[in-house]
């Protein structure tokens, strides 16, 4: 990580991203942290999380709607994405080693990483399903 000059923008931020579970897009956390300052622009947003992505302080998701959604909890762990209401939850396994393991059985070279991102149909959209 590099070491980088104190900014309340980027602070703003990251305070506003570990306050959440729901990997807002850079547009929702421009509209949230703006309450908080309000000279800050979206260009100033776009940069910070950039440089939070490059320095391992966040997580850069890029789900397949278009724009890119960001997460403050950097451990290793999956996502779900409803395909109904576009909620994305995080998904904790309980030997994520495993699908690692799955996928290097077959394969003639080194894993050192993956992503992997789960669909269907969250509970509340289910429940709504249900009920019409």
């Amino acid at each position: 990580m590099t070491a980088r000059k104190h900014s309340r923008q980027r602070e703003l931020i990251k305070h506003f991203l570990a306050s959440r579970k729901d990997h807002p897009t850079a547009d929702m956390i421009y509209t949230n942290v703006r309450s908080q300052n309000p000279n800050i622009s979206l260009g100033t947003v776009y940069r910070n999380l950039t440089l939070l992505v490059q320095d391992g302080e966040i997580n850069r998701l890029r789900l397949g709607d278009g724009v890119d959604h960001f997460d403050a909890d950097t451990s290793p762990h999956y996502h779900f994405i409803c395909s109904e209401c576009g909620k994305v939850a995080d998904l904790e396994i309980e030997h994520p080693e495993s699908i690692i393991n799955a996928a290097a059985a077959d394969f003639d070279g080194q894993i050192t990483g993956h992503v992997a991102y789960f669909y269907g149909t969250c509970g509340n959209c289910l429940n709504h399903n249900q009920n019409l």
